[in-house]
């Protein structure tokens, strides 16, 4: 049995380069904002107003049961013109097991059943997919391979999470964005989080523009098709 802890994103793009990506081209001057954990009423509309006022597109990692829950902000994300893709259905640490089979059949699950519910509400099945936690092992991204999925980690790490001020969500970013960055931000928490990423997004985003950076989707960085 292959050892089924996680293994680094470095790692995993070394054992698959056409299948996962934690950055762009550093040679191109492009940045993808990425969202994770939505949608979710108090976050996601005020991120797609931010979006919207900028004319910038981003990319959505959905839990399946809150798409399931809010079918109506998926479409508004949908219909903007933003990226969606896979988050898993309940946000489990993938590789919290020690029956690698028992792993690879739980994502499985996930996917699938989260794929039903985007499929449903927006007409695919989004091939993007980044694990909760960043948790992947090669058993697992073998599976994602096989079935045509790409997995996407980041570079860039807001720490939006840990619900800090909008003003160190910038600072952070400020210091971390790169040419080709993949940046980590949440549009969706637990019900007693405070998310900052709207505010921070409002200040961020003007800089880099100003600085000639062009915000692109995750599927228009990497070149590939958003759906399965």
């Amino acid at each position: 049995m292959r050892d089924p802890d996680p293994v680094t994103f470095t790692q995993l793009k070394q054992s698959f380069p056409d299948s996962f990506y934690y950055m762009g081209d550093p040679n191109e001057k492009q940045v993808a904002l990425t969202f994770d954990d939505g949608p979710d009423p108090r976050h996601t509309s005020q991120i797609l107003e931010v979006l919207d006022k900028y004319d910038v597109l981003g990319t959505f990692f959905v839990l399946g049961a809150r798409a399931e829950a809010y079918p109506e902000l998926l479409q508004e994300i949908d219909e903007a013109g933003h990226d969606i893709g896979s988050h898993t259905f309940w946000h489990p640490n993938l590789t919290d097991d020690d029956d690698e089979e028992d792993l690879v059949a739980r994502l499985d699950w996930e996917l699938t059943q989260t794929e039903r519910v985007v499929e449903e509400s927006v007409g695919y099945k989004p091939r993007l997919f980044r694990a909760p936690y960043g948790s992947l092992n090669i058993e697992l991204m073998e599976h994602l391979t096989e079935r045509g999925n790409i997995a996407v980690g980041w570079n860039a790490d807001s720490q939006d999470w840990q619900q800090i001020p909008s003003e160190e969500i910038v600072d952070i970013l400020r210091s971390e964005i790169s040419p080709g960055s993949i940046v980590l931000m949440h549009d969706g928490g637990n019900w007693d989080q405070t998310i900052t990423s709207a505010d921070a997004l409002d200040t961020l985003i003007p800089e880099l523009l100003a600085d000639g950076y062009e915000f692109v989707t995750v599927s228009d960085m990497l070149d590939v098709d958003r759906a399965l």
